[in-house]
């Protein structure tokens, strides 16, 4: 009855989904910024969508149950965070630029070669980011569908590929809008469940109000820390996220709609984690036996209900799914291999044709990944702690500071990158979990240096780019080449059905 429930959930999102695609009209500014024509309803819902995925739900409770509100509502507060900080700053600014992918803004802002070493680094973090909300439904699948993981995996990231190939953002942002709706109803009666079977139970030092949890590392606040930075900062440099606000119809829906996301990011993050800490305190679940979530959902939650959750839960992995493969896609094909945009009137569109294409591997290799590590809450802070250590300083302070040149974001990137994986290699846990991904045995780091790596990181790369970008500034050729880039996306725009 629950799978039956869950897959009319997703019949739902795949018809909305193709049906939407026709507007796509073999145009790639339709497919990719869906005509920049997107209102604030969906935007909102949209860029939410994205935020309030597989990690900030079943991620969440996993870590919050095994180590605390922070541990697990990082995720989710993180999310917030970014989204906030975005409106803020970011979303104006960027939303008038008219880039089709974030990576535009790279070799707009710095360097052609700017742009490539960032486009790679993007697709690499967001691989990781598909793998992710991979792994959560893999997960669903093997328990309520007795669907081997691996071919959960497989049949999950297909369902995605179908409608995202088929409508682009456009696919993305109407199915996001029956998502968003099912993840905050879930949420709800989620918590009003809870409340009225075991009321809300706290454990003693693991709720929101035990602040050794921010302070005390041996509560784990370096690495409490460390997502809510890795996150609120990292994630500024979303590619997925950006393609929805490149999408809006104008620079004000644009901060709008990241202001309304966040709203909705915060309370479901709080709500999945207040969920777990009762259901550690009270039926002393954790993560060791499985997804504490899905635990909870299958022994102890009424059909209906637990249908609703999970609903929830698969229609987020799968917004969020869609929007890393359009957008990773994107800039493997425009950015990385400069294949442009053609008016739909002259004839067939190769960036349309080609990022369609680009969208195979991409799907394979984060099947791969998810299949390889099967870890929802690490995969996503690993994506964005690669996305922190190399491009986020430098792309917020491009947007406000004009003196950074090229070198000031290539060799900060490099520095940033090396010392990340470095720290990475060298530390047995990750974000308070064994370290299975790139561990060498040694007796120089311990755990105790986990979180700590990641800020650290931070700090090398972004000391480095602004120093210098001190004694090295940009310079007027790169000035002259950002012109004419400018020149070149804005004749694209001019063509763009809805500009």
């Amino acid at each position: 009855m629950i799978i039956l429930g869950v897959g009319l959930t997703v019949l739902v999102v795949l018809i909305v989904g193709v049906m939407v695609a026709r507007r796509v009209d073999g145009d790639s500014a339709n497919f990719l910024v869906a005509g920049r024509s997107l209102g604030i309803p969906l935007v909102s819902v949209s860029i939410a969508a994205a935020a309030v995925d597989a990690n900030a739900t079943v991620g969440n409770t996993d870590l919050t149950a095994d180590l605390g509100f922070w541990s697990g509502a990082s995720l989710a507060l993180g999310l917030a965070i970014c989204l906030l900080l975005t409106g803020i700053f970011l979303a104006k600014p960027l939303n008038g630029m008219k880039l089709f992918t974030l990576a535009d803004y790279f070799r707009m802002r710095y360097s052609r070669g700017t742009e490539v070493f960032a486009g790679i680094i993007m697709v690499i973090s967001f691989t990781v980011l598909l793998a992710g909300n991979l792994v959560a439904c893999g997960f669903l699948l093997e328990r309520f569908a007795m669907i081997p993981y691996s071919w959960g995996v497989i049949l999950t990231v297909g369902l995605v590929f179908a409608y995202t190939v088929a409508g682009g953002l456009f696919s993305d942002a109407y199915t996001a809008a029956i998502q968003t709706a099912i993840t905050v109803v879930a949420s709800i009666s989620l918590l009003v469940w809870v409340a009225l079977s075991f009321g809300i139970v706290v454990p003693e030092g693991m709720g929101p109000f035990d602040v050794e949890q921010l302070t005390d590392s041996s509560a784990g606040a370096a690495i409490n820390w460390a997502t809510l930075i890795s996150l609120g900062i990292g994630d500024i440099v979303a590619i997925d996220f950006m393609q929805r606000v490149f999408g809006a119809k104008s620079p004000e829906v644009a901060r709008r709609s990241c202001f309304a996301a966040a709203g909705l990011t915060t309370v479901v993050g709080v709500i999945f984690a207040l969920v777990a800490l009762t259901a550690h305190s009270v039926l002393g679940l954790t993560s060791d036996d499985g997804p504490v979530l899905y635990q909870l959902l299958d022994g102890w939650a009424p059909p209906l209900l637990a249908i609703l959750v999970l609903s929830g839960i698969v229609a987020a992995s799968f917004s969020t799914a869609s929007g890393a493969i359009l957008a990773t896609s994107a800039i493997v094909v425009r950015n990385i291999f400069q294949v442009h945009r053609t008016p739909a009137s002259t004839g067939p569109d190769p960036l349309l044709r080609w990022t369609r294409l680009a969208m195979v591997p991409i799907v394979v290799a984060g099947a791969f990944l998810a299949i390889r590590i099967s870890q929802t809450g690490v995969l996503l802070t690993l994506a964005f702690d690669l996305m922190l250590a190399c491009l986020a300083g430098p792309f917020i302070t491009g947007v406000f500071w004009k003196r950074p040149g090229a070198r000031a974001v290539q060799i900060s990137a490099v520095v940033g990158l090396v010392v990340r994986l470095a720290f990475l290699a060298v530390t047995p846990t990750l974000y308070g979990v064994d370290n299975d991904i790139l561990y060498i045995p040694n007796s120089l780091v311990g755990p105790e240096f986990d979180g700590w790596a990641t800020l650290v990181a931070f700090a090398i790369s972004y000391a480095t780019f602004l120093v210098i970008a001190w004694v090295s500034p940009r310079s007027s050729r790169e000035d002259a080449v950002s012109e004419r880039v400018r020149e070149r996306i804005s004749t694209e725009n001019l063509q763009t059905v809805g500009a």
